[in-house]
């Protein structure tokens, strides 16, 4: 029988002849605690799975990944684990009309953040464990049907140490010492959730009364670690959750159907957070241990409100297969940001929507892995890697478009109809065009067939004719797309025309709105208005699309873009000139000189963080080799000037400090970080809390200023579980060679480390400054990533081979052996080889950077 790796058609199969009625799951994680861990530390897993097979006779299987399995009986028949359990799968034959299946198995803790996942807190030794599925994980904790469309109520039960508290999808009661949880709705396997373990939780309640007097009351529980509770600000984690609910509430018309809702923060978390109904998990790093910008509140506030949506988009109603993932991940990015903005603070959002969240679709979308929005889903690991740009960002871009096209009542109605029509049930792409246009009128096959089943980004180009008396005669708007993907998009934009007026501000003084169809659109009402400065086209932000300049556009970009007042318009900007950078098309140095002369003006935190991150990729990356020390130099003159240019103790600052850090190299540099972290420097207003004392630590282990001893010493004030991420860190980064090959070996031939510490250890090992010692790892890459990939667990395996793919080595040899490799690989795992065709098209696109860099040296 096949291994781990579920197909479609396995699946299809399955699920025309099984319908599952119930599931029964008694853990016992009391083995949690104590023991070695000599070998897998296990627990044991009972589960009870009654189900109807439309064909009595016929054979299938049950999925279970576990160390060993204790017994297993069907409909009173005793089977042979020995026969019948290979590992991955549970053969189940000559099935009756009505069966009941029985495991007794032994799971087994993870440390790579799929299943049960375990951690001890190096701060007190306090043992927690939670729950990872997505997608089809929870067969490493219950015997199971994996796949999205068999939906069933579950009851579970867990014996659990005494003085833990457990959570799981319904409300849970104790009583002789194990935990009984309500039974739930209908739901997938892979959004059954367990947390365990002595976490400090805090509790609130939300109620609405609905038009006919119905009460709806929710109760809603917060949790971390105990070691996080100082930190943990609950309070506004409810505010947000509150609000969040009034809106889904007053806009969805379908009241939240899964009891109470618990949000825990958990440690080591592979994601940013899980929709769990009733039990929502997330990274811990939400907790913030230091102080932050709004930015991270804004982020932490979108992931709450995005895995909100979910409850109705993803768990109520759910695809039939990963195909169809963005039927749930498009909606739950878009209306993540959508009720953010009308429901909270952060009404800003479409700013950093914008500005950031489409950063990452335009990356993935011009990937030799592109894909439709509705994907080609062959298996499970197609499916893991299809938690993209493109299922996410890209997704949630094109909704907002379809908002334009059909309008916000027609759009939210179709959702109404769609969650009363489907609930507790699973969904394919027509059911949602089909209530689409019932509310709309407009033919959504069409619309479908350009935005959801192509693939690649068009790139929208003004074309401008004046008169000699200075007025617009003509304006146009020119489509193109890649040669490698051709398809011309119907665009609703809006076209802003931006002059500077007698104060010096660039202003928008005239708007249009056109549908661009084909490869030239003329803007009629705009004709015969004053020249404009600047021509931006999807002003606004309302399509999906690569926003090209005129010359003269451009020209006042590089003369005045601090000058731009409205900030979405700004953030528009700022991103079309990183796209001309990553597409060859402006120097690496020229975007880096914009940073310099304008970010200081940028008001938009968000935003300010993404020039910083952008910057710091020109110069790593894009910039010509040979000026990169002199761009480093002046990076580090910048971030230091405005870092003492701006308000002392204000959140911009803290954003400068951070950028300060990560591109600090000269000597006089280091010395300032060595002494803001001992206290003989100061710069005003900075607070150097613990976080920051991290972030100025690393350069200077990575330059070599800080030893084994001061990065010990720094784990001595922060002997935590955050603080040994950052040590394991700083300790990679150190530039040694023989720090290099303790590293990869304890990534590449072990795996000993969790996932968290993989990934602070591959961070730490990958140093932009380091080009010559990691030099000698580009070949062994090449050599160990089949081997790796067969052997550690999908996540794990993600981490290493892109985390460790020699971006570093930007030469062409290292281009060539990419190809070689995938030349000589054509039978790898087709997931594998997606990670490294994706990786070498970055370099190659590095490569085209750096030439263009290149031309404009004297």
């Amino acid at each position: 029988m096949p291994g781990e790796n579920l197909s479609r058609d396995e699946a299809r199969e399955r699920a025309a002849l099984l319908s599952v009625e119930g599931y029964e799951v008694s853990l016992d994680l009391r083995s949690a605690v104590g023991g070695t861990d000599a070998g897998p530390r296990t627990f044991r897993s009972v589960t009870t799975i009654r189900f109807r097979s439309a064909e009595p006779g016929a054979a299938t299987f049950a999925d279970l990944i576990a160390p060993s399995v204790t017994a297993v009986s069907l409909n009173g028949r005793d089977l042979d684990p020995g026969a019948v359990f290979d590992g991955t799968r549970i053969l189940l034959e000559d099935l009756a009309e009505d069966n009941e299946l029985v495991v007794d198995a032994q799971c087994a803790y993870s440390r790579t953040g799929e299943g049960m996942h375990r951690f001890v807190d190096p701060e007190d030794g306090e043992v927690y464990l939670y729950t990872q599925y997505e997608p089809a994980d929870s067969r490493r904790v219950f015997a199971n049907f994996e796949q999205p469309d068999l939906k069933a109520p579950f009851r579970f039960e867990v014996r659990a140490l005494e003085g833990w508290v457990v959570w799981s999808n319904g409300v849970g009661e104790l009583a002789d010492g194990v935990w009984k949880f309500a039974e739930t709705k209908p739901i997938s396997t892979y959004i059954t959730a367990f947390v365990a373990g002595p976490y400090h939780y805090v509790t609130d309640s939300y109620e609405r009364v609905f038009e006919d007097g119905t009460r709806l009351e929710i109760p809603l529980g917060a949790m971390c670690r105990k070691g996080l509770a100082r930190h943990f600000d609950s309070d506004d984690v409810f505010l947000v959750t509150k609000q969040g609910l009034d809106f889904f509430h007053d806009n969805f018309d379908y009241p939240y159907p899964f009891g109470k809702y618990d949000q825990a923060f958990v440690p080591e978390y592979n994601l940013g957070a899980m929709e769990n109904p009733g039990l929502v998990t997330f990274r811990e790093e939400f907790i913030f241990r230091g102080r932050v910008t709004q930015a991270s509140y804004e982020r932490r506030a979108n992931v709450i409100l995005h895995e909100m949506a979910h409850m109705w988009f993803g768990d109520l109603v759910t695809m039939v297969w990963w195909d169809d993932l963005w039927l749930k991940e498009s909606f739950a990015d878009f209306m993540g940001t959508f009720s953010m903005v009308e429901a909270t603070r952060f009404t800003n959002g479409w700013i950093t929507f914008a500005n950031n969240r489409k950063s990452w679709a335009y990356r993935a979308d011009q990937l030799p892995s592109t894909h439709p929005i509705t994907a080609d889903i062959r298996d499970l690991e197609d499916a893991k890697l299809n938690f993209d740009g493109i299922t996410y960002a890209k997704g949630a871009s094109v909704l907002k478009q379809l908002v334009a096209y059909v309008g916000r009542d027609a759009f939210l109605e179709g959702a109404r109809r769609y969650f009363k029509r489907h609930a507790y049930g699973n969904t394919q792409l027509g059911d949602l065009l089909s209530v689409l246009e019932e509310t709309s009128g407009r033919d959504m096959a069409t619309w479908s067939r350009s935005w959801l089943q192509t693939t690649g980004v068009n790139s929208l180009t003004p074309q401008v004719i004046l008169s000699a008396e200075g007025r617009v005669t003509e304006l146009a708007i020119l489509q193109e797309a890649a040669e490698s993907h051709p398809e011309l998009r119907p665009h609703r934009v809006a076209v802003g025309l931006y002059r500077r007026s007698p104060d010096g501000a660039v202003e928008r003084y005239a708007r249009a709105e056109v549908d661009v169809e084909g490869p030239r659109t003329i803007v009629g009402e705009l004709v015969g208005t004053e020249a404009p400065d600047l021509v931006l086209v999807n002003d606004d932000d309302l399509t999906y699309c690569k926003i090209r300049f005129d010359e003269g556009s451009l020209a006042a970009l590089r003369d005045g873009l601090g000058d731009i007042t409205d900030p979405l318009a700004r953030a528009l900007c700022w991103s079309a000139l990183w796209n001309l950078t990553r597409d060859a098309l402006m120097p690496a140095r020229d975007f880096i000189d914009l940073v310099l002369r304008f970010a200081g003006r940028e008001t938009d935190i968000g935003v300010l963080q993404m020039l910083h991150a952008w910057a710091n990729s020109a110069l790593t990356h894009y910039a010509a080799p040979e000026w990169r020390g002199e761009g480093g130099r002046l990076l580090a003159e910048g971030a230091l000037r405005e870092l003492r240019l701006t308000e002392p103790g204000s959140q911009h600052q803290l954003t400068w400090a951070r950028f300060f850090a990560a591109v600090a190299s000269g000597e006089a540099d280091l010395q300032l970080l060595q002494g803001l972290l001992e206290g003989t420097a100061k710069i005003d207003g900075l607070e150097v809390d613990q976080e920051l004392r991290w972030a100025f630590l690393e350069p200077l282990a990575a330059h070599g200023v800080a030893d084994e001893g001061a990065i010990a010493a720094e784990l001595a004030r922060d002997d935590t579980a955050s603080g040994k991420r950052h040590q394991v860190r700083c300790l990679a980064a150190r530039p040694s060679a023989a720090v290099k090959a303790q590293a990869w070996a304890s990534v590449v031939e072990s795996d000993s480390l969790s996932n968290a510490l993989v990934e602070a250890t591959i961070a730490g090992f990958a140093q932009s400054s380091h080009r010559e010692l990691t030099a000698p790892y580009a070949s062994k890459y090449f050599e160990v990533i089949e081997r790796v990939w067969g052997e550690r667990s999908i996540q794990i395996g993600m981490d290493v081979v892109k985390g460790l793919f020699p971006s570093l080595q930007d030469s062409r040899e290292t281009l060539e052996a990419a190809d070689a490799w995938l030349a000589a690989h054509g039978a790898a795992a087709p997931a594998l080889r997606r990670l490294v065709l994706e990786a070498r098209d970055d370099l190659a696109r590095v490569l085209r950077g750096q030439a263009c860099d290149v031309g404009t040296v004297d």
